[in-house]
C-alpha cells in the first residue's frame, strides 16, 4: 500500500506558526486515515520549534532549492535566521518518508517549508511567489511526488493510477 506523508496541521494538529491548524476535509483523508496510509509530521515541531513561533519566510523572493543549496536563508519577521532549522526540518520530513516508505507528499501550500505551489515572497507583505518550501523541495529532489492541500484531487488521481498500474503488472 502506498503511504502518503501529511503536515500534521492538515490533520487538525494546532502546530501552525500562529498556534493554529488548517484541517483538510475531504472523503479521501477519511478513507487514507482508515487505511492507514498516513504519516504525520511537523517538519518545523520535528526539528525543535516551538508553537507559536514567529512568522518566517524565505528571504529575497529565493526558494526551498535556494535555500538547500545556502543561496538563500529562512528569516522570522524579527530578523531571526532560522535557515538550520528548516534545513534539519526537511531532513527529518525526509527521513521519516523514507523509513515509512511514502512514495507522496500532501503538504499545506504557502509555508516556507511544506508549500509546493507558492511560498511568501520574504518580504512578509502577504505577497506570494510560485515556488517550493524547504521541506517540499526536498522531497521532490529525493523523487517523492508532492501535491499541495489545494491539489488533493489530483493526488486521489494520481495513486489510483499508479496503483491500477502496479494491480497490472506481472
Amino acid at each position: 500500500m502506498n503511504k502518503i506523508l501529511v503536515s500534521a496541521c492538515l490533520m487538525g494538529h494546532a502546530v501552525r506558526y500562529d498556534g493554529q491548524s488548517k484541517p483538510l476535509a475531504h472523503p479521501a483523508i477519511t478513507r487514507w486515515i482508515e487505511e492507514g496510509r498516513l504519516v504525520t509530521i511537523c517538519p518545523e515541531m520535528s526539528a525543535g520549534m516551538p508553537v507559536p513561533r514567529p512568522p518566517a519566510e524565505i528571504e529575497g523572493a529565493a526558494t526551498g532549492e535556494d535555500v538547500l543549496s545556502g543561496r538563500a536563508r529562512v528569516v522570522e519577521v524579527s530578523g531571526g535566521d532560522v535557515t538550520g532549522e528548516f534545513k534539519r526540518a526537511a531532513e527529518n520530513a525526509l527521513a521519516l518518508a523514507i523509513e515509512t516508505g511514502c512514495r507522496y507528499a500532501l503538504l499545506i501550500d504557502g509555508s516556507p517549508s511544506c508549500g509546493s505551489g507558492f511560498v511568501y515572497d520574504g518580504t512578509f507583505s502577504g505577497q506570494k511567489l510560485a515556488a517550493n518550501g524547504v521541506t517540499a523541495a526536498l522531497l521532490k529532489q529525493a523523487g517523492i511526488a508532492v501535491y499541495s492541500d489545494r491539489e488533493i484531487e489530483e493526488l486521489v488521481a494520481r495513486l489510483t493510477a499508479d496503483e491500477a498500474a502496479t494491480a497490472d503488472s506481472p
